[in-house]
């Protein structure tokens, strides 16, 4: 929950401070880095807390399912971020 109030500010920002000549490019390209960056701090965490090697263990030692369960983690979450990323950046287009 931390971690997607920390990406969430951070969209904020990026949806403030994004160069409006970037366009859509700038819109996808800052989605992206927010999106990998929370898979990220989710894969290193480890799963519940617990440490990498346990975490492996979860899933048989196979990086393709830890990482790809993360990513199916993040994509749940990434709703809040991806809002705030694209509402103030729809403002700043609509001016």
């Amino acid at each position: 929950m931390i971690i997607t109030g920390i990406i969430t500010a951070a969209a904020l920002g990026l949806g403030l401070s994004l160069p409006k000549r970037w366009g859509i490019w700038g819109f996808l390209g800052a989605a992206a880095l927010l999106f990998l960056t929370q898979v990220a701090i989710h894969t290193a965490m480890g799963f519940e807390g617990t440490p990498l090697s346990e975490s492996l263990l979860l899933f048989n030692d196979s990086w393709g399912a830890y990482i790809g369960f993360n990513l199916q983690i993040t994509y749940r979450a990434f709703a809040l971020p991806l809002l705030a990323l694209a509402a103030p950046l729809i403002y700043r287009f609509a001016k």
